[in-house]
């Protein structure tokens, strides 16, 4: 695994004395030396019994000499297994499984790997050329910039900067570049351990540790499998990129890094084709033709913000190709995520419908009463392939028929179901019919349904298990859910498999010492519902898109689509 590394210096560089003799700047010192004493010099031909002080000076000898092969042994093991994030041994099942406590060591402050694979390691080629990027907003935002960054350092033949992945509730958003590299400089925890022993008052009271459990780090590839991708383009991982840790372990000056500096979200987009003069960028102030970037001679390319499915406009089918495969690479395969969506798989049955539904703030709050209704009609109609007449028939009874008005007087119309035009360039194989066994609530003698079933042969496909991945907190009790838990009895949420999801209970980031649970069960959450017969998302949310476009199709077995 790659390694987040920085030197004493670098890492240093805009810490006050304080902060640096908290990071150990201070161990650095050389113990004083002392001359040796001179010993007494021996007859060659009297060989007197050794006296007491020199046996003990022996002994004491001996002693140092295996303690000092002991530490060096020690350390050296240390040394070699350090970033190692090897997957935890988990236990899924019956309510006696255990879940030890698990460190995950993600060595973010360290030098580099002293045995990487060749494509994360420092060339020492002082022409090897690189390009860095200014990750930002939350997870898949970042996902998408990683995505267009993997694809412009293939086509430009660069080395990648890769960050890490910051997880939580804390996001750095957008900023104009200089802002959002100083954000990010200054977002690392090192000196701040003492922050995860503090009582919710000592937090508030230290401003250095406000919002320490909010957000942590993990790599990349922690979360996905990239060995494909380095067999073909290199990639090497930092932690930060101040000019002192481009200086100390790229060894660049100013003069060997381009700047390509936006002042705005939407400023640069880039395209793989010439473009007419009269021709307007779709979205972006200035589209980068990306040929016209690869001989600048500067060591580093440094862009800003690389978020947004079309910021890279691709017309070359081989550049299409490759992004498709880069695009596919962000699938979730970490084991100890893998073990239990697997597990969950199965206690639902194997065949289940998946929603996923976005809830939780800003647009999607503004929007959720049309956002799950339109996610209901997807699932209704367009999965399972009820007929429009009996779907509004199935919504006037469930939402009016216990008021007084007549059914007849109800007036409903159908919402309206854009066409998928992206996902339609892609058509997937006709999927496996539903087993006649989930209409009858069997599927699995761990499933349990919260409502009677639908006796109903119209209806009865309708006792199919729902399994709803969202951020509502009490999503059982949220109201905006109810027309699902009402029409489909069998309806299941994350937290009814509260003794599988017990398996990463003791996961702890080895960095900052935060349980990464917490951060981890969006990704759980996603991975179950993409492993069902047919997912519906939220529109505009970049998350459902992502586990219907890639999650989906990817543990399917089909082509993924692409946007953008």
């Amino acid at each position: 695994m790659p390694i987040y590394s920085a030197s004493v210096t670098a890492r240093l560089a805009q810490s006050s004395p304080s902060v640096s003799a908290e990071k150990g700047a201070y161990r650095m010192r050389a113990p004083p030396t002392r001359s040796p004493s001179k010993l007494p010099r021996r007859s060659r031909v009297h060989h007197p019994t050794p006296s007491s002080y020199e046996k003990q000076m022996a002994v004491l000898v001996v002693l140092l000499i295996s303690a000092t092969l002991s530490s060096f042994g020690a350390a050296y093991y240390l040394f070699t297994t350090r970033w190692e994030a090897r997957a935890p041994p988990y236990v899924l099942g019956g309510s006696d499984a255990i879940s030890r406590p698990q460190v995950v060591q993600f060595d973010f402050d360290s030098d580099f790997d002293p045995a990487p694979a060749a494509s994360t390691l420092p060339s020492g080629d002082p022409g090897e050329r690189y390009l860095a990027y200014l990750p930002h907003s939350g997870f898949h935002n970042q996902r998408i910039a990683f995505e267009n960054a993997l694809v412009l350092s293939r086509l430009l033949n660069r080395t990648l900067l890769v960050p890490p992945v910051r997880l939580g509730d804390l996001p750095i958003y957008y900023h104009p570049f200089d802002e959002l590299r100083g954000a990010i400089n200054n977002s690392s925890k090192s000196g701040l351990a003492f922050c995860k022993g503090l009582s919710s008052e000592d937090l508030y009271v230290a401003s250095e540790c406000r919002g320490y459990h909010d957000y942590t780090f993990v790599p990349w590839e922690w979360l996905v499998n990239l060995n494909e991708i380095k067999k073909e383009q290199k990639l090497l991982a930092c932690w930060n990129l101040t000019d002192a840790w481009l200086e100390e372990q790229l060894f660049m000056k100013s003069e060997d890094v381009f700047y390509l500096r936006d002042t705005a979200r939407n400023h640069y987009g880039f395209v793989d084709f010439a473009q007419s003069s009269t021709l307007l960028s779709r979205k972006y102030l200035e589209s980068l033709y990306i040929p016209s970037l690869e001989p600048r001679s500067e060591r580093l390319l440094f862009l800003g913000t690389l978020f947004g499915s079309s910021r890279l406009h691709l017309r070359k089918p081989g550049n299409y190709s490759f992004r498709k495969r880069i695009r596919q690479s962000m699938t979730f395969t970490n084991p100890a995520l893998t073990a239990v969506a697997d597990a969950i798989r199965v206690a639902l049955g194997g065949q289940y419908l998946a929603a996923h539904i976005r809830l939780g703030d800003g647009l999607f709050l503004e929007n959720a009463h049309g956002n799950v209704r339109l996610a209901w009609w997807k699932l209704v109609h367009g999965s399972l392939g009820l007929a429009v007449e009996d779907v509004l028939a199935l919504e006037r009874a469930f939402y009016f028929g216990d008021t007084e008005a007549n059914l007849e007087d109800v007036v409903l119309a159908p919402p309206r179901i854009p066409a998928d035009i992206p996902a339609l360039r892609v058509p997937h194989p006709p999927l496996p019919p539903l087993s006649g066994n989930t209409f009858s609530g069997n599927t699995s003698h761990e499933l349990v349904c919260h409502g009677p079933l639908h006796t109903s042969p119209l209806l009865q496909v309708l006792n199919t298990p729902l399994f709803i991945s969202t951020d509502a907190l009490d999503p059982r009790t949220e109201p905006l859910l109810a027309r699902f838990v009402q029409t489909f009895p069998c309806t299941v949420f994350l937290s009814d498999f509260g003794r599988y999801t017990a398996a990463l209970d003791g996961l702890e980031n080895g960095y900052d010492g935060l349980q990464l649970k917490p951060f981890l069960i969006p990704f759980l959450d996603a991975m179950i519902a993409a492993r069902a017969w047919q997912v519906v998302g939220t529109e505009q949310s970049t998350f459902s898109a992502f586990v219907q476009d890639v999650l989906w199709r990817t543990y399917h077995g089909f082509e993924i689509v692409q946007r953008g």
